[in-house]
This record gives structure tokens, sequence and C-alpha cells, in this order.
């Protein structure tokens, strides 16, 4: 109503609100919030807000936090339901930085009389009417065995590593109160506790894209982000929220490497760290696929950790030589066509030390990946948790691959391939010695 209003006749009336009334209005979220922001009514257990980045995601989580917490807006005097809190981040960085400390974060959006103290040493928010709010991740899932919520708040789901194990502890210690309710945020991607969580008749899903908030979006994100991706898939996923299934005729599958994902490795025999350099640098340039994995003692392949990214040479070598000593790898594999000589230099800078190892593509990326997706198919190869830019590249990635058309290069994927060709096609039997973790 107060928008609809002529601006001069809204001038008035914002000018005539005493502080008070004026400091409630900013505090009240059902009077800013989109109405697709707001929690939606019926007795649900689970709301689940699928939309794209940028939507608003994070505000309507911590906003529903605070309400639940407060008894609802601060017009209104109602008791809050929330005692014991469960706030659920992909890391424990996450929950942090974006759930508790985030420009949308809770203790932003809390009004001054109601904002919680922050203890970080204890990962706790207290509420000064007695709530407890709890910080866990989905790298740690026991963190959630034992402890009791009536209300939780799951953030980027999607992209937990241990996604189903987390989401199952949570789920057993929701029982405080008379009726626990949780709130999940995230964009959508095909895995089967998301799919799982849609069809249980106890969820309600919000859905949203970037699209509708972008009187609110920096100017430079619409431009770099939207303009670029828009109309792609990844577009459609990322900015309009969808769930996209398995690109038809796609090396890998979803539901194929769920059903091989392991929670942990067995005895490792080798662990190498495979790079594939970016062919552009740049914050629009390529990523730096950086991929760890193992030999396993059972003959099977183990992808450990993900760590591209995009930066510069002196970042990623970094980041490969940080995880070579994190795993006690046994060498570097590095491709050579596009970095040449300058790979082995950024790491020897870094580690004079360090084994190394130049491969050098004769085949194209797709040719070198089908004998690893055979393995795959096979069932010889598993991820050690979950990595979530790395298989949507991987289930993305189909025996014609333009990457022109596809937009984006499968510089993870291509990590990952020299990796498990090393470990599994051209490892040399008796080589290197059974290494502890």
């Amino acid at each position: 109503m107060l928008a609809s209003l002529l601006e001069c006749d809204r001038t008035k009336l914002l000018n005539d609100l005493t502080l008070a009334d004026a400091g409630a209005l900013l505090d009240d979220w059902g009077f800013w919030a989109r109405p697709n922001q707001l929690p939606p009514p019926g007795d649900w257990t689970t709301w689940l807000i699928l939309a794209g980045r940028g939507f608003g995601k994070t505000r309507s989580g911590s906003e529903w936090i605070c309400a639940r917490v407060a008894g609802g807006t601060p017009l209104t005097a109602a008791p809050g339901a929330a005692r014991r809190i469960a706030l659920v981040a992909e890391t424990a960085a996450d929950a942090r930085d974006v759930i508790v400390e985030g420009e949308s974060g809770i203790l932003a959006c809390s009004p001054a009389a109601t904002r919680p103290r922050y203890e970080p040493s204890k990962r706790r928010l207290s509420w000064p009417n007695g709530a407890i709010g709890t910080l866990y991740n989905a790298v740690e899932p026991d963190q959630l065995r034992g402890p009791q919520h009536d209300t939780a708040w799951s953030d980027e789901l999607a992209k937990w590593r241990y996604g189903q194990e987390t989401w199952d502890n949570l789920q057993l210690g929701l029982r405080l109160g008379a009726r626990p309710r949780q709130v999940i945020t995230t964009t959508p991607k095909p895995i089967n506790v998301l799919r799982d969580i849609m069809s249980d008749p106890a969820t309600v899903v919000t859905r949203g894209s970037t699209y509708e908030n972008m009187a609110n979006l920096a100017p430079a994100f619409i431009k770099r982000i939207i303009r670029r991706y828009e109309g792609t898939r990844l577009g459609r996923q990322e900015l309009n929220g969808e769930i996209l299934e398995d690109v038809p005729g796609a090396l890998w599958h979803r539901a194929r490497i769920d059903e091989l994902r392991r929670r942990e490795a067995p005895e490792l025999l080798r662990i190498v760290v495979a790079i594939d350099p970016a062919a552009t640098s740049g914050v629009t340039g390529d990523e730096t696929g950086i991929v760890v994995a193992g030999l396993g003692a059972d003959g099977h392949g183990y992808v450990l950790e993900d760590v591209s990214l995009r930066g510069t040479p002196h970042a990623w070598g970094r980041a490969a030589v940080n995880a070579y000593a994190r795993w006690r790898a046994e060498r570097i594999i590095g491709e050579v066509n596009n970095g040449g000589e300058m790979i082995e230099h950024v790491i020897r800078t870094i580690d004079p030390a360090a084994s190394y190892k130049a491969v050098r593509a004769s085949r194209g990326k797709v040719a070198r990946a089908e004998p690893i997706a055979a393995l795959d198919e096979q069932g010889r190869v598993h991820h050690v948790g979950a990595f979530p830019e790395l298989e949507d590249q991987m289930c993305a990635m189909t025996s014609d691959f333009d990457r022109r058309a596809a937009r984006f290069s499968p510089d993870r994927v291509d990590a990952r391939v020299w990796a498990l060709t090393e470990l599994m096609l051209e490892a040399e039997p008796g080589e290197p010695r059974v290494r502890s973790l």
C-alpha cells in the first residue's frame, strides 16, 4: 500500500511517523518481504525454499528464525516457539560467515532489543529470551548425533558434502516442543536427499528466481553473472532455480555417483593431486581444476577432494601444493598442453621438493574421459563425500561435448580424469608402498 502512494503522500506519511514507529517499520520483515519470502500457511514441518542465487534465500531464513524466536514481527507480542535451534551450513565457515555474520544473516536481521549474543568458540547464539541456536556443518554430520531441537535452518543443503547423513541426523533430533519446524534454503540440484524432502507430504516448497530480486542486486552482478549465464543450462539451475535432471547422453549420471558414494576411503596405496590449468585467467576466466584421488587396496579409485579454483598461477599452485602436503600424496600431475613448463615452475617455486609429473594430452577431453567414465559405470570409482561443482560438470559432459555451446570448460572433470588415469590406467604394479592417513 505504501509503495502505491504518490511520492509526496508517501513522504508525508513517513515523516509523520514517530521514531519508535519508524524503527518498528524498518524491522517488520512482513512489510518489506516479497510474498514468497514469507512462511506459507498450513500445518507443515519443512519449508523448502528452492531458488536461484540472489533471490534472498538467506534473508528469508534469517528472518524466519528471528520471528520464530521472538514470536512474530516487532509489532506483535506472541511468545516465541523456538527454544533450541539447529543452524546447519555446508561448512563451519559458512555457518559463521553466512548464517550468523552475513549481510543477510541473523545478527544483521535482528532488532537491537532482541539481537542474540554470538559466542564463536561455543558455536552458539543466545537470545535475550533464553533461546539457544547452535551452529553445525555438513562436513561433520556426527555433530548432530544427540542434540535435540525444536527448530532448524539448513542452508545450501544441495551442496552438503555428507548430505544424507547430516540430514538424517538432524531429523532424528528435531523432536522438541509441540510443533518442531524447519526451513531449508538452497539452490536446487537433482540429488536424492532433496527429492525425498520434496516428496514428503509435510514439506511445502517455495520456488523463486534471481530475477525477482533484481532491484536489490549489484549492477556488476547483473552484468557479469546474469548476462553470462542467462539462457544456459547452468543459468536455469543457478538463476531460475530449476532442478535439472541428467543431460541425455551424459558420460556420468547422478544416480550412479550417489550409489557409489562413500563416507570414508579404505586403506590407500597411492594418492595423487592432478592439475588441469586454466586456458584463460582473471575473474571471468576458466577455473584451474585441482582434484585429489587415491587408489584403494581394493583396486578401486577414490576421489578425495576437489580444490579447484579461479585465480592466479600462484593461487592454484599454492592450493595444489597444500593438498599434496595435506594428503601426503605421492606426486602432483600437471597437464602441460596449456601450461607447458609453467606448471612445474609454479610448483617448484612453492615447494622445490614436491614430486611432479607432467602429462600431455594427445586426445580431446571427451576421449580421455570415456575410459574413466567406464570405470565409474563398472562401480570401481567412488566419491568420498560430495563434490557438487565437479559432479555438475561430470553430469553435463556428453560424448559430443562442445565447450562453446556448453559455455563452460570442464576443468574439474579433466583434473579428475588425469588423477584416475594415473592411478588406474597407467600405474606400475608394486611401485608405491601402502600409506596410512
